[in-house]
């Protein structure tokens, strides 16, 4: 009987590594070093005199998940977002239209580990800020435990500022 186990698992693995590089991800896929569901912690700009801009307030919100076939989905909501008194998006006035885009960034897409760089690389298809639609961003990552750390050279915002965004692994 064990060794019927045995020989039903050594199957099942082939079977699943198979499947894996069928899809075109083997199964020791770089995507496995940081795939997973993350919960935003902060995301600052960094002024070059080294302050830090909260740009999303104090307590921003926003979810990160990266698959082992390599897709990924990003949004990050500052917390208390005025509602559209209208209840209708089509009807926001200049401000509160304004204040939504601000108050959030979204895109989703494809990724990959160059891990000479030790970088991850967001192939953005689509984007709340259109400018980042069907660009290759290149973020230089740590990944302490469950912490991810990268750094956006050129956020949002433009200027001379460099973005920091940290994410917590959900368990």
């Amino acid at each position: 009987m064990k060794s019927i186990l045995i020989i039903t698992f050594s199957i099942f693995n082939c079977l699943f590594a198979f499947a894996q590089k069928k899809n075109g991800m083997p199964s020791n896929s770089k995507a496995n070093l940081i795939a997973g569901t993350f919960l935003l912690i902060a995301v600052d700009n960094i002024l070059p005199d080294g302050s830090r801009v909260h740009l999303y307030g104090d307590a921003p919100q926003g979810l990160l998940m990266l698959d082992t076939m390599g897709h990924y989905t990003l949004q990050i909501f500052s917390q208390g977002r005025p509602k559209f008194a209208a209840n209708d998006k089509s009807k926001g006035t200049d401000a509160e239209n304004r204040e939504a885009v601000k108050g959030s960034n979204a895109h989703f897409g494809t990724y990959n580990i160059d891990i000479p760089t030790h970088s991850i690389i967001f192939n953005i298809e689509h984007a709340s800020f259109p400018n980042w639609e069907g660009t290759r961003q290149k973020r230089p990552f740590t990944l302490v435990g469950n912490i991810l750390k990268y750094t956006v050279p050129v956020p949002t915002t433009g200027g001379t500022a460099t973005g920091e965004v940290e994410w917590k692994r959900v368990e």
